[in-house]
């Protein structure tokens, strides 16, 4: 036997003679491999499996956690404020420290079971020919040049080139998106730059044997094998940074330099005043501590929690929390077609008979038939897709509804991809001529020209199958012919056929789809189709669900073989216009979402085989597809549609927006009430006033105002145009749209009311004019956060009582702010003294000044003088 030390893709097996490829691989075709020879090749190649991938120890992980700014602040912030002696604030601090480390881990877990999906869809056993004895061998244990035997059922479990085969049809659905399984055959295809569903010669790793009997020889193993090659994509593609975790660790370098600096402004400041140098150093820790938003992260951490939990009601599940967001930011969604905009189920969509006969094309397409309906009906059965949904048409009471149960048979030819046809004799029914009937179904093109139609009827037919087949509907003739006796040459009878009709067939799209592209488009979203079907049947759906005109031009759709003569440059300006792609592979649907991310756009990528893994993992988000998906898809993936509807993707789209409305709704919230403290202890002595608060007061404020009321705002619900705006360029800062602005001059307004309550209470003589600027702060953040609910409507009309949680928190918050003014063993704590009832009157009238100015800006805003949005572009 010659040696074999070819790699897998150096040679296209597809375009060489059996016997060629046999002699190249050192295969016996009869015989097989002796177990000796298989022994040697195992033990030079190793077995035959997909790579383990190094995968992340449960220390990296770990460590990655404590890499981030965010994270090494509040570690500083819980030192500090447990040498204070602030005991609640360090748990605080520290619990949020171990819930964001927990599910950075757990999320890196979840990131490295991808592979080990991939690697589940390994078929445990295969049956091969060794010393001319069929053996039943551990699919590892299978190697180059093995003759492996195949039959219904059977999971290759490596790539395969046909030495023989009988009505063989294999399930690539999971390998290229196909819907319908492919006839094989032994016969060479000429195009050495065929798709691989277009390699009728080959079978290959993971996918299933649905019809027929045949033989291979093995050609490629473990990683050469196309699978393989998905596996070494995976590997290879780094998983991409959400526009929300950029977003916050930009957010956390700058506070980190924010906090330093206003650190030593107040420490410096208040020692060129004369003050106590170890007091101005525990103000100015505090501070710092009061200037860091510690509960950021787990706002954003339930945040993302609530709105996962909400969309499992909803049928999609979240295995990454930030893919909830970053669908509020997506600008592209790449889609497949088969199961995800379609039904993955195909069905009868047009028929045409030339003397209107619809019974006895019924009857042939009952007859000619190999599939079965499960218990008669036309819900479920058994069989090649095409053939049930034959059944299902004439089940459903096509033509007159004929009995659906297989029609016993004389004698048949079985359907295959060199004859394109199948032909079926019968009994004759009571009453027609003849003691037999033959009906036979197939491609047009091979099976018109035997029919015996007059010029006309044939024009017609040819004519009427074109167009068909132009509005990307899979077309079959179908035809009869009445016989006396069985004859001895059953290709005779296909001659002189009667032309009974042609039916079109197509997987049709779910009903949901045109209008979930439709709200998609509407918020200025492009839905792209990205399928390995035929183009023609790409395109077809695509106009029917609204993704391309139905008058496309050359720009709309794109096919694999286009986009491989494309460089990166060429598809980069074509990715923008293109809106469908057909017969695709996976490094090329990798190049397209790279290529859509290059030019700043946020791509998802929706599908469910294991053809879109990589392209899913190399997405800014993957969604997979639960119902008819399969594991390493969901495992690459960062969100599961449970019921595989496209339109489940608007309701997370609206879930993400609403989920970042809520994020900017804290950070606008918690900083413009950290800029009130700073400008209160920073001003306060410039104007000739007191230290304003004590170390404990500072703290104090930070953990009720920025804890309950601020994680409250997470509940917040939708506002009405959250699916009328566009999405977030990708650079966008959360800032945006007035958010600096708000802060800075609302903020000032804060400690401006918070001063002006201090300088009323001080300059009166007052005793406990730290008690009202101390409790004045409080309040006036308190009315903030009911304020800043939303950016543009009002927050005490109608949508008062939308957020309880919020009500309740501001309620409670008021509540422990009271008790440490009143309460004499939290006085002493807090260094606080009881408020008159004139003085709390103040006290609240000065913090409504707040809420009373945020909405006159949301008037402003309203109107559109103030932070202007531009409207969602047509997509």
């Amino acid at each position: 036997m010659t040696s074999v030390s070819q790699a897998h893709g150096s040679t296209a097996w597809h375009t060489l003679p059996a016997e060629v490829v046999a002699e190249r691989v050192g295969a016996d075709a009869v015989h097989g491999l002796s177990a000796e020879e298989a022994a040697a090749r195992l033990a030079r190649s190793g077995p035959n499996v997909l790579p383990e991938g190094g995968g992340r120890r449960l220390r990296d992980l770990v460590l990655e956690q404590l890499r981030d700014v965010m994270i090494l602040l509040l570690l500083a912030a819980a030192v500090v404020s447990g040498l204070l002696g602030d005991v609640v604030d360090t748990v605080a601090i520290v619990v949020i420290l171990v819930l964001n480390g927990v599910i950075g881990v757990v999320q890196g877990y979840r990131a490295e079971r991808a592979l080990e999906a991939l690697r589940a869809l390994a078929a445990p056993r295969a049956a091969v020919v060794r010393d001319g004895r069929p053996l039943d061998v551990d699919s590892a244990e299978v190697v180059v040049g093995d003759l492996v035997l195949l039959e219904a059922g059977t999971v290759v479990a490596a790539d395969l080139r046909l030495v023989d085969g009988a009505a063989l049809q294999v399930a690539e659905a999971a390998l290229t998106g196909e819907s319908v399984p492919v006839s094989k055959s032994v016969r060479p295809v000429e195009d050495a730059t065929a798709h691989v569903g277009d390699r009728t010669c080959m079978v290959h790793r993971g996918t299933e044997v649905t019809a027929g009997r045949g033989a291979g020889v093995v050609v490629a193993t473990g990683t050469d094998t196309e699978i393989g090659r998905v596996a070494q994509l995976m590997t290879s593609t780094d998983e991409v940074r959400t526009p929300l975790q950029r977003r916050l660790s930009h957010l956390s370098s700058r506070l980190a330099v924010a906090v330093v600096v206003i650190s030593a402004v107040v420490f410096v400041s208040g020692l060129l005043r004369g003050e106590d140098p170890l007091q101005m150093l525990l103000t100015a820790v505090s501070l710092a501590v009061a200037a860091v938003p510690e509960a950021l992260p787990a706002v954003v951490t339930i945040s993302l929690a609530l709105g996962a939990s909400a969309m499992v009601r909803q049928q999609a599940l979240v295995r990454r929390l930030p893919a909830v967001e970053t669908l509020g930011s997506v600008t592209y969604i790449c889609s497949d077609k088969t199961g995800t905009l379609t039904r993955n189920r195909m069905s009868v969509e047009e028929t045409w008979t030339p003397g209107g006969d619809l019974p006895g094309l019924s009857r042939a397409l009952v007859a000619c038939n190999d599939a079965v309906l499960l218990d008669g009906e036309a819900s479920g059965g058994r069989g090649d897709p095409t053939e049930l949904a034959l059944l299902h048409y004439a089940a459903e009471g096509a033509g007159g509804g004929p009995d659906v149960a297989p029609v016993p048979r004389r004698a048949e030819i079985p359907f295959d991809a060199e004859r394109r046809r199948m032909l079926t004799v019968h009994d004759a029914a009571v009453g027609e001529p003849g003691g037999y009937v033959a009906y036979a179904k197939g491609a047009p093109e091979v099976l018109l020209p035997r029919c015996a139609a007059d010029p006309a009827t044939r024009a017609r037919a040819e004519e009427r199958a074109r167009r068909m087949a132009g509005d990307g509907l899979r077309v079959l003739a179908v035809a009869r012919r009445g016989l006396d006796r069985l004859p001895e040459d059953l290709a005779d009878v296909e001659d002189g056929m009667t032309l009974l009709g042609l039916v079109g067939l197509l997987d049709p799209p779910r009903e949901e789809a045109a209008a979930a592209v439709a709200e998609c488009r509407a918020a200025g979203i492009v839905p792209v189709m990205i399928t390995g079907d035929h183009p023609d049947t790409a395109h077809a759906v695509a106009a029917r669900v609204g993704v391309a005109e139905a008058d496309h031009d050359a720009t709309d759709v794109l096919t694999g073989r286009e986009l491989a003569a494309l460089d990166d440059a060429g598809l980069a300006s074509r990715v923008l216009d293109a809106r469908v792609y057909a017969r695709v592979d996976p490094e090329q649907k990798i190049r397209i979402v790279r290529a859509l991310q290059a030019d700043g756009q946020v791509a998802a990528m929706t599908g469910d085989g294991v053809n879109d893994a990589p392209a899913l993992r190399q997405a800014d988000i993957g969604v997979a597809m639960g119902a008819g998906g399969t594991d390493v898809a969901r495992g690459a993936s960062a969100m599961v549609l449970l019921d595989d509807n496209f339109a489940t993707i608007v309701s997370a789209v609206r879930e993400g927006r609403r989920i970042y409305d809520n994020i900017r709704r804290f950070v606008k919230y918690t900083l413009t009430s950290n800029a009130g403290e700073i400008w209160v202890m920073f001003l306060g002595p410039l104007l000739g006033l007191p230290l304003p608060l004590l170390p404990l007061q500072i703290l104090w404020i930070n953990l009720v105002t920025d804890g309950l009321p601020g994680l409250a705002l997470a509940r917040e619900p939708a506002e009405p145009t959250v699916m009328r705006r566009p999405p977030r360029p990708p650079g966008e800062s959360i800032f945006a749209h007035g958010v600096v602005w708000h802060i800075g001059w609302v903020g000032l307004l804060i400690g401006g009311v918070s001063l002006g309550g201090m300088a009323w209470a001080y300059l009166a003589g007052e005793d406990n004019w730290q008690t009202v600027v101390f409790t004045v702060l409080v309040l006036a953040q308190l009315g903030h956060s009911l304020a800043v609910r939303s950016e543009t409507q009002p927050s005490f009309g109608r949508r008062f009582a939308t957020n309880p949680a919020l009500l309740g928190a501001v309620v409670l918050t008021v509540g422990l702010q009271l008790a440490v003014v009143y309460l004499p063993w939290l006085q002493g704590v807090f260094r606080t003294d009881a408020l008159s009832a004139a003085q709390l009157a103040v006290c609240v009238a000065l913090a409504l000044v707040v809420p009373a100015a945020v909405e006159v800006e949301k008037t402003l805003v309203r109107r559109g003088l103030l932070y202007a949005r531009p409207a969602a572009p047509v997509a």
